[in-house]
């Protein structure tokens, strides 16, 4: 019995696949034809080095603190040790909170990437929903790096019928 239901679900399957219309895309290609992608890439990866340097350079001083401190350890009073402590610590912490605002999910450089990069991956996206339209595309699949749905007809989708069938 088992048998006989994979093997209708299989052909079921097969069919319903063979009528759809597939075509699969390289997105990084079509964003490395763009000059303004490039030239925006370009850009931020200027930015991220300027960066770079900034935090660094911030560290370094955290550093050259702990240094001057590990000198003259021995030469100072508990108190003014842990005042020494203290202060390293908390530079460090401006450090890292710094490179939080710059390198984070919510920092400067991911917002001006959002900022920059948006509107050319909408033209794209948007031009690949065209391409697909026109062409009767049921499914697009975008084969840079990792397979990832770009574009699909409404009408292949099966989302809502799944959740129903869940439901009962």
């Amino acid at each position: 019995m088992k048998r006989l239901i994979l093997i209708a679900a299989f052909i079921l399957t097969a069919g319903t696949l063979a009528a759809q219309n597939y075509i699969i895309v390289n997105s990084e290609k079509v964003f490395k034809s763009i000059d303004a992608y490039n030239t925006a890439i370009s850009d931020l990866d200027k930015l991220a080095k300027q960066y770079q340097d900034q935090v660094d350079a911030k560290f370094a001083e955290v550093e050259a603190l702990y240094n001057n401190y590990v000198s003259q350890k021995t030469s100072l009073s508990a108190a003014a040790r842990q005042t020494r402590e203290n202060a390293i610590l908390n530079k460090e912490k401006e450090a890292q909170e710094y490179q939080e605002s710059l390198f984070g999910q919510e920092g400067t450089l991911m917002k001006k990437r959002i900022e920059v990069i948006s509107p050319i991956q909408k033209q794209v996206f948007d031009a690949i929903e065209a391409y697909a339209k026109q062409a009767g595309a049921d499914l697009v699949l975008d084969s840079a790096n990792n397979p990832t749905l770009l574009y699909t007809n409404p009408s292949v989708e099966r989302t809502q019928q799944v959740i129903d069938a869940l439901k009962k």
